[in-house]
């Protein structure tokens, strides 16, 4: 059976480093180079493919990143311009549901691009006071800017190394 955590659960580490949160960023700025890399030369019958059985195919996982961390964008910004904001939270799998995955993914694939050399930019100049601020989330209630990098690092390694597992398992 195919692991559906590849990289393992996310879990909010604590007393987080500075070099934890260079390495995540860093991460993030990386992370559609790695996604474009791990999708570059499946066909339309391999996007198709889901990652794990009752799992999203690929094509769904690559739509679901630009769209998950389309709402990271929102969530980060919205907490660094705002006091404590509480954030809204979306059901995945109906987004994953609309007609717009049905795109090419490399609409997508640009969309991710796009976003993460803004948000990159943005958590580049981030000071300690900026690290420290608050979201609440609905479900997981106060994060601070510092674990919402790590989660969105975390997030965009883990689902493409879904990707690459499943390429790595059928020898794609």
């Amino acid at each position: 059976m195919f692991n559906q955590y590849p990289i393992g659960k996310f879990t909010v580490k604590e007393n987080i480093q500075k070099e934890d949160i260079q390495g995540w960023i860093h991460d993030i700025g990386d992370a559609p180079k790695q996604l474009a890399d791990a999708v570059e030369g499946l066909t339309n019958e391999q996007l198709a493919t889901p990652y794990r059985e009752g799992g999203w195919t690929l094509s769904q996982v690559v739509h679901h990143l630009a769209d998950s961390h389309m709402n990271a964008y929102t969530r980060f910004k919205l907490g660094l311009t705002e006091q404590a904001p509480t954030i809204k939270a979306y059901d995945e799998v109906a987004w994953s549901n609309l007609p717009d995955n049905d795109l090419p993914i490399g609409v997508s694939i640009q969309l991710f691009a796009a976003l993460h050399k803004r948000l990159h930019k943005v958590l580049n100049s981030l000071d300690e006071i900026d690290l420290k601020k608050t979201i609440h989330h609905p479900e997981n209630g106060e994060v601070t800017i510092e674990q919402l990098i790590a989660t969105y690092a975390w997030h965009g390694k883990h689902h493409i190394a879904q990707i690459t597992a499943l390429r790595n398992q059928k020898g794609w």
